[in-house]
């Protein structure tokens, strides 16, 4: 019973001295310093996040912090390469040198953004920047007029984007607005749209406009409305 209770004395006696563990380190920085990997075998699943931290790793003190979950759900989740605009008065189409032959672009300006942050568009040439490398979704809407022609439009014209990269200007995506022969009567269903994915440079600038467009009626320009959304999906 005595070599229990001095062993114990001993033992409350040393641990000050060991106040710093350290774990293949002979020096620990930290009341537990482990130089190496570290194996959990057992991690019980938590119900819900309330009340619950993450444990995050700092790349450049090696020391472990926790981390609320929602600081980095919330950081996961804001895309800052977002933006969105529509035009329903105002319209006119830009044709620039540059651009390919037959394309037109709307002038959208940055004060017609319904969300994103200005930075991300020029009202010089009418251009959304590419922030970052990656994969965007694209939508974009035109409606010529009231949307509808009571003939079929000559050469063609229809929605298109271009990128402009290095000072050379491509079109990347087009579709022409549809047309349909009634025997009497031929229409142009005068609106469409553009949706899908495409892979951007950091720098290149986005611009929306009409292909085969040299034909349109000016004056229907005041009736017409166009709109545009764009985000980053991918690296």
């Amino acid at each position: 019973m005595k070599t229990k209770i001095y062993g114990f004395i001993l033992a409350c006696a040393a641990l000050p001295l060991f106040s710093q563990v350290g774990i293949n380190t002979p020096n620990p920085s930290a009341t537990l310093d482990v130089n190496g990997t570290l194996k959990v075998r057992d991690t019980p699943a938590a119900a819900a996040l309330p009340g619950y931290q993450i444990l995050a790793l700092n790349m450049g003190s090696d020391q472990v912090f926790t981390v609320d979950p929602q600081i980095i759900f919330k950081g996961a989740n804001t895309n800052t390469t977002l933006y969105a605009a529509k035009k329903t008065a105002g319209i006119s189409l830009l044709s620039l040198g540059l651009f390919p032959s037959g394309f037109r672009a709307v002038n959208f300006l940055a004060a017609e953004r319904t969300i994103g942050s200005g930075s991300l568009f020029s009202d010089t040439d009418n251009t959304y920047t590419i922030p970052s490398d990656g994969v965007y979704a694209i939508g974009f809407t035109f409606r010529y007029g009231t949307g509808l022609q009571a003939s079929i439009l000559a050469n063609s014209p229809g929605v298109g984007i271009v990128r402009t990269r290095g000072g050379v200007a491509t079109t990347i995506d087009s579709r022409a607005f549809s047309g349909a022969n009634l025997i009497l009567l031929s229409l142009t269903i005068s609106e469409s749209s553009l949706n899908s994915i495409y892979s951007f440079q950091a720098g290149d600038k986005v611009s929306f406009g009409l292909v085969g467009s040299t034909a349109l009626d000016v004056g229907l320009l005041g009736s017409s409305v166009a709109s545009f959304y764009i985000y980053k999906i991918s690296e």
